[in-house]
Order: C-alpha cells, then sequence, then structure tokens
C-alpha cells in the first residue's frame, strides 16, 4: 500500500514527512514524499528551487515527475539536501519542480495519483503558513506553500490538509491559526523523532527541528533565523490538525492568484503584487550580499568566548533554546561552519545540546 505525502515547502517539511508517515502509517506501507529541492543558500547558493535540470542521476517515475535517489547530485556549484535524505529515509522522494507554475505541479500530481493509486493523499505543513492570507507583516516564505496548494485544490482525488506544529515557522501565531483547525491529527512524541533523529543532526531545517525538540519535551522560546525570531515552543508544538482543503484555499489570496500560471516568474509576479515581496527576492539579495562577505576561519577559542557573549545577551531576552542556524550566524560565521560549530559545541559543552537545539544555560 503507498501513501502520498506532499511536503508543502520542501526543505524540512520533507523530513516532517517521513516522521508522520511513521506515526501514522507504520512501516507496512510505502510513502513517496513528493517536495522541493529548495534549500537554504548554506546547501545551495542558486536563489529558489531547483528543476530537474539542476541534478544528474535522476529517474523516472512518470512523464513529468522524477525520482531523487541517494545516487542523484545536485549540478554544481548548486546544493540540495535530497540525495542525503535518499540515502537515509526507507521513502521514495519524488521531485516537485515549480518552474512550470501551478499548472506543472498539477499536472505532476496528477500523473502521481495515476501512477500510485495511493491510498492516501496528505498536503503537510509545518508551521502553518500556508494559512496565510499574503498580507501579515510577519510573512516571510508564502511563494512554495501557495504553489502546492493551488496544485492540490486542482487534482481530482483527495486530499487531506495537515498543519504540523502550530507557529514553529515563526510566520503565523498559534493563536491566529487555531480557529481554523479542525480534528486533531496526531501529537508527535520522542519516539516519533527516532524515525528522522539521524537526520536532524545534519539537516539545516528549523521549524522541523523546533518540532521534534517540542516532542522530546522542550520548553521555552527558541531564537531563529538571520534576524533572531523568537519562537514560542509549548504542549502545542508537536501537535498535527488537520484543516479543510477548500477553506485554506478561500483564505490564501496568492494561491487563489497562482492557480492558473504557468512559469514560476508568474507566480513571483503575483507574490510581489499581493505580498508586497517574493522570497527569492530575498535569497537573490542575500545571495549578492554573501558573496561578497570575505572568507572566515573558525577559531575554538574565539567563538567559545563570543558563545558566552551570546548566551548572557539571550538570557537576558528570555531565550531559552536556539538553533545551529541562527547560532551560526550571531556569532558572525559563514553558513559553511555551522556543521563545525555544531561538533565543537557538542563536544566541549554536551550538556547544553538539546537535540537538535541548543540549550541557553539558565545562569553564567
Amino acid at each position: 500500500m503507498t501513501r502520498l505525502i506532499v511536503a508543502a515547502g520542501g526543505g524540512g517539511d520533507a523530513v516532517a514527512a517521513a516522521m508522520l508517515h511513521a506515526a501514522l502509517y507504520g512501516d507496512e506501507d510505502q510513502a513517496v514524499i513528493f517536495t522541493y529541492a529548495w534549500d537554504r543558500l548554506l546547501i545551495d547558493p542558486h536563489p529558489g528551487p531547483r528543476g530537474a535540470d539542476g541534478f544528474t542521476g535522476l529517474e523516472q517515475l512518470t512523464r513529468s515527475v522524477r525520482s531523487v535517489p541517494a545516487t542523484a547530485r545536485p549540478i554544481p556549484p548548486g546544493g540540495s539536501t535530497l540525495p542525503r535524505l535518499a540515502a537515509e529515509l526507507p521513502h521514495t522522494l519524488a521531485l516537485l519542480d515549480p518552474h512550470h507554475g501551478a499548472e506543472g505541479i498539477t499536472r505532476q500530481l496528477e500523473e502521481l495519483v495515476t501512477h500510485l493509486a495511493p491510498a492516501s493523499i496528505d498536503l503537510l505543513d509545518v508551521g502553518g503558513d500556508i494559512l496565510a492570507r499574503g498580507d501579515e507583516p510577519t510573512l516571510k516564505s508564502p511563494l512554495a506553500d501557495a504553489l502546492t496548494l493551488a496544485a492540490c485544490c486542482q487534482v481530482n482525488a483527495p486530499i487531506r490538509l495537515l498543519i504540523a506544529g502550530p507557529g514553529l515557522d515563526g510566520e503565523l501565531s498559534p493563536d491566529d491559526l487555531r480557529p481554523l483547525f479542525g480534528p486533531l491529527v496526531h501529537t508527535f512524541t520522542a519516539e516519533d523523532v527516532d524515525a528522522i533523529g539521524g537526520i536532524l543532526q545534519w539537516h539545516p531545517s528549523e521549524a522541523t527541528a523546533m518540532l521534534a525538540a517540542t516532542a522530546r519535551g522542550a520548553r521555552g522560546t527558541c531564537e531563529v533565523r538571520d534576524a533572531g525570531l523568537p519562537v514560542p515552543l509549548t504542549d502545542e508544538g508537536p501537535t498535527v490538525h488537520e484543516v479543510d482543503l477548500d477553506d485554506a484555499l478561500s483564505r490564501n489570496s496568492l494561491a487563489r492568484a497562482v492557480m492558473t500560471t504557468a512559469t514560476l516568474d508568474e507566480a513571483e509576479a503575483h507574490s510581489r503584487e499581493i505580498c508586497g515581496f517574493s522570497e527569492i527576492d530575498y535569497e537573490r539579495n542575500k545571495a549578492t550580499w554573501l558573496t561578497e562577505q570575505p572568507p572566515t576561519k573558525l577559531d575554538p577559542n574565539d567563538v567559545l568566548s563570543r558563545l558566552d557573549q551570546f548566551h548572557s545577551e539571550a538570557r537576558a531576552r528570555g531565550v531559552t533554546h536556539t538553533t545551529f542556524r541562527h547560532l551560526t550566524e550571531a556569532l558572525n560565521l559563514n553558513g559553511s561552519h555551522r556543521e563545525a560549530l555544531r561538533q565543537l559545541l557538542i563536544n566541549r559543552r554536551p550538556e547544553q545540546y538539546a537535540a537538535p537545539l541548543w540549550r541557553i544555560p539558565s545562569n553564567g
């Protein structure tokens, strides 16, 4: 029996999809996870998502859909977490390619449904920004979710929209999301995290890291992203709720606008008009800025000294946890140093590693 899970925003949503499959369906069913190749700039220096032409070694699944096996490779200088995910997950990763707009994604989904005849189809979003109207000042990345929502609403098959970790993406608050929720589908536990625990040692997703951390019992305030956004870690963090797909579409003005788009450029134009920005423009600007930064070296003693200063300032802000992505940027290190920083801190101060987050000590 095959289950199809659409990772609404790509990135960490694909990792959460694997955890969802293990929790809801167990080992007896196979999963196909339909996901973007759209990674942070520290993984992929090219702004925006990768299409099939950005890889070698993909395998044809349907006429329009390629799967990403462990042996696939992104074409340099591009990067992708998907081949490594494919090596560590028992599932098939199908590449969601948005370069032909929502019409192209709809076509891909229809082909997958025909080819797989799945027992169920879930559209999974970690955080809940797929429910954004489009005018929220805290909204950062609406385009990927809007495109997948628009496509799923045009496929002639029953699709269940699931929101995991309400508010953990830092874009919409749980208070805004709660009235939209239908049934509680699941509450993740520490045992559920075992399915992806090893992946979270290296994967850069912050929202899925916090989803796993709350399932393991972490509570407090986690500082994330380059801007140091505070995200509450509460009992609501590990929950998964169902939301009516049509209600989500009626709320999401960007998703409605992109339904007939045939190119990613068209979809971006709608995002600029409705939301006032495109997250790919943000990535373009940041990529330019990063290329202008001089290379830095990771000096352990200097890093630990600056870490103590960060701890002191973070405690004053009421912060209890942070992600290694935020810590890397807060310590003025290059994104390529993230893994080396993680290893250094775990080795030197293992008591502060609240996997996969970093715990701020309660005193100096």
